[in-house]
């Protein structure tokens, strides 16, 4: 059975990337080698720093857009907490459907 995965990556100016495969170190050779998502090709090259495994794509795919929702900052403390915990179980902490910038705000 497939597993799926959302990634983020440091680009070269120092923005980060968020996307979902079904193998990351394919996916960011490919961001690497400029076959990748449009906004990667100026901004290689790129560093892979966070990665989590779901089971679906589903679920993948509603992570990313969680991830996507929160500001700079936010994205920036959940990727640091995932070098200690599961970036999973960091993920999870979202509510899940929901743009959670204002719960993370309030809380750290």
């Amino acid at each position: 059975m497939p597993r799926y995965f959302m990634y983020v990556l440091s680009c070269a100016d120092g923005t980060l990337y968020t996307g979902y495969t079904v193998d990351v170190e394919k996916r960011v050779a490919a961001h690497n080698a400029g076959k990748g998502a449009k906004y990667t090709r100026s901004r290689t090259p790129v560093e892979l720093i966070a990665c989590a495994r779901f089971e679906t794509k589903h679920e993948a795919m509603s992570a990313e857009y969680r991830f996507k929702c929160l500001t700079r900052p936010q994205k920036d403390r959940l990727v640091r907490c995932a070098a200690v915990d599961p970036f999973e179980e960091v993920l999870r902490t979202l509510m899940p459907g929901e743009c959670p910038g204002d719960e993370l705000a309030e809380n750290g």
